[in-house]
């Protein structure tokens, strides 16, 4: 009777088991959040007394670094394990384009969970009026093994849509 019960308490504990198996150490975007930023919006008032950006303890890379103004995709991530050096790819396709532009930022992201702002900023973005017409956002690891990855849902149906 003891080994049935056992192998039945098994048996009931295996698909948890295997989802965690499954799910690993990878990681998890809990949000990606598109918007456009204005460079005063990153000004804290520390900064008026030491002359250095604070970020408030997020990651914030630009594809112009010393351009603060533009549209930035606010990352919340989850992880159990540390990764380091991780590539966040990120795919834009602005309004009347024929093919999306690709831009690519190198961070660690530390465990546990975590914002980053990938952002598009000076010359490699419009402006505050325009927004992506789609969006593909994929992490990572340093050998290129896909962690995670969010898409608008227009990045989604391109097909679709042409063949009207």
């Amino acid at each position: 009777m003891r080994r049935r019960l056992l192998f039945v308490a098994l048996l009931s504990l295996t698909p948890a088991l295997l989802c965690a198996a499954a799910s690993g150490d990878g990681v998890r975007l809990v949000r990606v959040w598109p918007e456009w930023r204005a460079a005063e919006s990153f000004t804290r008032i520390s900064e008026y007394f030491d002359g250095k950006e604070n970020t408030g303890g997020q990651t914030v890379l630009r594809s112009q670094p010393k351009e603060r103004a533009g549209y930035y995709f606010l990352v919340r991530t989850e992880t159990k394990t540390a990764v380091a050096g991780a590539r966040v790819e990120l795919q834009v396709l602005l309004p009347g384009a024929a093919s999306p532009k690709k831009f690519t930022f190198t961070t660690d992201l530390p465990a546990g969970g975590h914002v980053t702002l990938a952002g598009l900023t000076g010359a490699d973005w419009p402006g505050a009026k325009t927004a992506p017409a789609a969006w593909h956002l994929a992490v990572l690891a340093t050998d290129g093994t896909l962690l995670a990855e969010e898409k608008s849902f227009l990045w989604s149906a391109p097909a679709a849509a042409t063949k009207k």
